[in-house]
């Protein structure tokens, strides 16, 4: 059994979760990564900060094992109640300890192949974000994936950046198109890296202001559908944007981008 840190880095967040929120990210990570969690025996894939109860961990595990079947699960909590909480979820392959940015695991876990931490970041201040992904990136196994972002209450929005241990590489803009009315909706769910940046100047604004723009342009295409409105804007977001998927995850109500054509200025 892993001996506890004595001291977790981090503070405890408001610990809000719901079953089946963080569905969206999860679906991406098991279709993107799923190649480097499958390259390894029994991978170790940490849900760091999983709240005030373990769905999100136990939810992990079971939709991980879709791409990589002995795939590993900690779930790891700075509060050691939600800890205590957590231990009778605890099954084949899916643990919970205690810790924060430090993820502790032992020499017989090895590197986690995959960090996901989402909703932590949201009540840090922003100058806190770069210190924080280094720190975990430093954690992680040679080709292994952090994915950070925020999603709302049940999951419907949702924005998240990829990290790899040399730094962002990715952003992806997640939703159920049924509820968007336009996509600069899923403003209030940037990281917290880009939330401040929504401002004119920036790439960030300057990105949702053309996605609305794509979007307006493509209203003929509702009267097919939701899907296929979205599949329209995005194929015309190309143009200007590094957009980095294809259809199969449009049909998702997702895009992806390079990370260098939203990061913050200066």
């Amino acid at each position: 059994m892993a001996r506890p840190s004595t001291c977790p880095v981090g503070t405890v967040t408001r610990g809000t979760t719901n079953p089946n929120r963080l569905r969206r990210m999860d679906r991406w990570i098991a279709a993107w990564h799923g190649r480097a969690l499958r390259a390894r025996d029994a991978p170790l894939a940490v849900d760091l900060g999983y709240g005030g109860a373990p769905w999100t961990a136990v939810e992990l595990l079971h939709r991980l094992r879709t791409a990589a079947a002995d795939v590993r699960v900690v779930g790891i909590e700075i509060d050691p109640a939600r800890v205590a909480g957590a231990k009778p979820y605890e099954e084949d392959g899916l643990s919970f300890r205690l810790g924060g940015f430090e993820v502790p695991t032992t020499p017989a876990d090895g590197p986690p192949v995959l960090i996901r931490a989402a909703n932590v970041l949201r009540q840090y201040d922003e100058e806190q974000v770069a210190e924080v992904w280094r720190r975990l990136c430093g954690r992680l196994a040679p080709g292994g994936l952090l994915v950070e972002g925020t999603c709302d209450e049940i999951g419907r929005r949702h924005v998240w950046v990829a990290l790899g241990p040399e730094g962002p590489r990715t952003v992806t803009f997640a939703t159920r198109l049924g509820s968007l009315e336009r996509p600069s909706d899923l403003a209030e769910r940037l990281p917290k890296a880009l939330i401040h940046r929504n401002v004119p100047g920036e790439p960030v604004h300057a990105f949702l202001r053309d996605f609305d723009r794509a979007w307006a342009a493509a209203a003929p295409f509702a009267s097919y559908g939701a899907r296929q409105r979205w599949i329209r804007t995005v194929r015309d977001l190309r143009a200007d944007w590094p957009v980095v998927d294809g259809s199969s995850r449009w049909r998702q109500g997702e895009v992806t981008l390079e990370w260098g054509a939203l990061a913050p200025r200066g």
